[in-house]
């Protein structure tokens, strides 16, 4: 029997109707089954805006003990506008892609200075600010304002590709998820969206099983030719730990280096010669582009531990030596007490917290 065929205003119509039972079935499932994380208790625009900043290119594990030790410091908009740089970076520590630090601190000012405190209601004012970009300025604006504007990013790109079983690319996602918007709730709309991506459409293997809108899914897990992502490059560095007197000899990178520039880190070394189980004392790096053949004034420096540490594509073995301050070496010691408030690099602090030089939080190394 031949199916009957459907005129275009019922196409719509059936069309519309799956899109409400999708907006009505992903808000009940995010109401029941919404991670407890702290930034969704307030809609305030201050600290919706910080820790959409912060989880750019960052694990929501890694954001929640900064996000608070963050507000802890910054509590206002008005006293992070205040703030010197060396702060802003020293409590972003651990975070990585400092660029986004110094945009804050930049956005703060103009909000303070300019706007008396207020930020902008609306994605496009907030696009404005530095640093925000279309997707942070409508999950600002939908979250913390109510403006019926649609997010997209990853998690929510690969949702939408898969629920309409087409590759998607550029606006067409935009348009996709506008169409699909509860432009009731939008804000809790658009963390659903996020949530889904998160914890049941994962990239691989998803939880099709428990996902609330897999009977309104064209593909219910993977669509074909899905690309793969790219295998993990390897390297390894070594750097050198010296202390003296309850303190520790940093070195700060050059305030225009393209990754974490100003930031304080342990002094690098070009690596250890190892023969017949002897260690001989590692080369120091020179912060140009010259190799330095000064030895360290220790006889011996022994490798201390090794920590793994990764950025984007990079998994790097870090191997940590014993050493003295390397002859012409230029950098500074800096007391223990002081390190909590130095902007450190991410491995830096990671290196501290190992040696137990720093106290490391639960969730850290």
């Amino acid at each position: 029997m031949l199916a009957p065929v459907m005129n275009s205003q019922e196409a719509r119509s059936n069309a519309e109707l799956g899109e409400q039972r999708f907006r009505t079935q992903l808000l009940t499932w995010y109401d029941a089954h919404a991670r407890d994380l702290p930034w969704r208790q307030s809609r305030d625009p201050y600290p919706v805006w910080l820790s959409e900043i912060m989880l750019q290119q960052t694990r929501v594990a890694a954001v929640i003990e900064h996000y608070h030790e963050f507000l802890r410091r910054f509590p206002t908009v008005e006293k992070l506008a205040r703030a010197r740089k060396a702060s802003v970076l020293a409590a972003w520590s651990g975070l990585g892609y400092y660029r986004r630090a110094r945009m804050l601190h930049s956005a703060a000012k103009v909000v303070a200075r300019e706007r008396g405190g207020e930020f902008p209601a609306t994605a496009e004012g907030l696009r404005d600010l530095p640093g925000v970009g279309r997707y942070t300025a409508a999950a600002i604006a939908s979250i913390a304002f109510g403006e019926a504007v649609a997010v997209v990013d990853g998690k929510v790109e690969r949702a939408l590709q898969r629920v309409s079983g087409r590759r998607l690319a550029g606006e067409e996602f935009w348009r996709a998820a506008e169409i699909l918007l509860d432009r009731k709730r939008p804000g809790d709309f658009n963390q659903a969206m996020m949530e889904l991506g998160a914890t049941v459409c994962t990239p691989r293997a998803p939880a099709c099983l428990t996902c609330p809108v897999v009977e309104l899914c064209a593909t219910r897990g993977e669509l074909d030719g899905t690309a793969k992502k790219s295998r993990q490059k390897k390297r390894e560095i070594h750097y050198a730990l010296a202390r003296r007197d309850g303190a520790v000899f940093l070195v700060r990178r050059a305030r225009d280096a393209r990754l974490m520039a100003g930031m304080w880190e342990l002094p690098e070394v070009e690596g250890s010669v190892v023969d017949a189980g002897k260690t001989q004392v590692p080369r120091f790096a020179r912060n140009d582009k010259k190799r330095r053949n000064d030895r360290t004034r220790e006889s011996d420096s022994p490798l201390w531990f090794t920590v793994r540490h990764s950025i984007t594509v990079t998994d790097y073995t870090v191997r940590v030596w014993r050493a003295a301050v390397p002859v012409g070496v230029r950098g500074e010691w800096v007391a223990v007490e002081r390190l909590e408030r130095v902007a450190l690099t991410g491995l830096a602090r990671k290196i501290l917290w190992k040696a137990e030089i720093l106290v490391a939080p639960s969730a850290a190394v």
